[in-house]
């Protein structure tokens, strides 16, 4: 018993660490637990929206599918790198126009954003031109002083688009630093390709049509890796790491709308969702007292307990809250009731069959495990599901919904358990069969 009672101190105070390092931010601004905020997606901070258009002209059309799903990818990665919190990334197609939507939460500056994201590169390698073509282009660009056709390079089908990424390292003799690339599947092909065919020559790369490079090949390169030496500088090498970076997009974007979403509205939204859920729990633990009693008000304890361990979560990971995620978080919760309400049911069918309040609760826990652990598994099961396939806001519901399940379980089958046995009630007495009752009937 005093080891039962010793786990619900303990539990109590981890709930009420909990509890209080998720009410810092408001309770203590200026501790340092209040450097954990919750982070709050677009819908409810506000942010910066931007639409891309894509050049998706040269492309077969069997190819703009994966050619649009690259350019999501690549323009994900940049804006995850730059932290920004639950970018949403979604390609849309408008009449033959094909778009990328970026919105990002927290920017209130679109012009921050548009340079967080960067320009819009398009990288591009390019071949050396046979020397008979560039004489004949510098000779008719002194009469004509035409400047938009390249001398020295043509265009290549290799572009950004077949650039997995770029490092920077160092030449383990000279120490000089060295630029790394690594080309995809389709890219490797082409790169050897290039190479072979162009042994002797320089390969120069573009990005949106100005020289960043002109090494010269001196072999086949076959496997999709490649290495830029020179005398470059840490500096110079950084940037040419940083550019070829930028610029591995699959195909050419033009930025055509630009927009700040206020937080108005999710202020308006996040408002009522709280309101809602207060008045929700305070229902649910009007019920529970009412019905269940004394079990009933362990199962709002642990409740309370579980809702500050679910909310420190969110903050460690840290997730970030939208619309959505509030709603499956408050999903989690009714989950997390319902554990509750099935073992004191079976308790409540233990004590009716002559058992003592520690047995029957014993009994009551064991038989409400099974139920419990197949409903929370299938829907831990859906919230997976949804979050490896569906878009950013839903698996942000998916997310704290399977979060909220697995704390779930935790808060009904220990939390509680422990709670209510460290009360030390065994034998049904007159005062006992009250509180340990349930509905309009007593512990016979």
């Amino acid at each position: 018993m005093a080891k039962t009672r010793f786990l619900a101190i303990i539990l109590f105070l981890i709930g009420a660490l909990a509890g209080y390092f998720d009410a810092a931010p408001f309770l203590a601004p200026e501790s340092f637990l209040a450097r954990f905020p919750f982070r709050l997606g677009l819908d409810l901070s506000g942010g910066a929206q931007l639409v891309y258009q894509a050049d998706v002209s040269l492309l077969a059309a069997s190819e703009i599918k994966e050619s649009m799903e690259g350019l999501r990818d690549v323009i994900e990665r940049r804006v995850n790198h730059l932290g920004v919190a639950e970018p949403i990334v979604q390609v849309e197609k408008h009449g033959e126009e094909r778009r990328l939507i970026v919105e990002l939460a927290g920017i209130s500056d679109v012009n921050q954003a548009i340079k967080m994201i960067g320009a819009t590169p398009y990288l591009e390698f390019r071949v050396e031109r046979p020397a008979a073509e560039r004489d004949a282009i510098l000779e008719k660009q002194k009469t004509d002083n035409s400047l938009s056709e390249d001398p020295y390079f043509i265009p290549s089908i290799l572009t950004g688009r077949y650039l997995k990424r770029a490092a920077l390292d160092f030449n383990q003799t000279t120490f000089e630093p060295v630029v790394n690339l690594e080309f995809n599947s389709e890219g490797e092909n082409i790169f050897s390709n290039l190479t072979r065919e162009n042994i002797g020559k320089r390969l120069a790369i573009y990005i949106d049509g100005t020289p960043l490079s002109a090494p010269t090949v001196r072999e086949e390169i076959i496997g999709g890796r490649a290495q830029i030496s020179g005398k470059f500088t840490p500096e110079q090498a950084k940037t040419l790491v940083k550019d070829l970076n930028a610029g591995a997009l699959p195909i050419p974007i033009k930025l055509i709308s630009q927009q700040n979403i206020g937080a108005s509205l999710g202020s308006d939204a996040l408002a009522r969702g709280i309101r809602a859920g207060l008045y929700g729990a305070m229902a649910i633990a009007v019920f529970l007292i009412l019905w269940y009693r004394i079990p009933g008000l362990v199962a709002i304890l642990a409740l309370l307990i579980y809702i500050s361990l679910v909310l420190a979560l969110f903050k460690l990971i840290p997730v970030t809250l939208t619309a959505a995620g509030i709603a499956g978080f408050i999903l989690s919760m009714g989950v997390a009731v319902d554990a509750n309400i099935l073992i004191f049911e079976r308790f409540k069918e233990e004590t009716r069959s002559g058992k003592n309040i520690a047995f029957a609760l014993e009994d009551g826990f064991k038989r409400g495990w099974t139920s419990i652990r197949d409903s929370n598994i299938s829907s831990f099961i859906t919230a997976m599901i949804l979050y490896w396939f569906s878009t950013s806001l839903v698996r942000g519901f998916a997310l704290t919904l399977g979060l909220g399940i697995l704390v779930s379980l935790f808060s009904a089958l220990i939390i509680t358990k422990i709670f209510i046995f460290a009360l030390g009630v065994r034998q049904v007495n007159r005062i006992s069969s009250f509180l340990f009752g349930a509905g309009f009937r007593n512990i016979s």
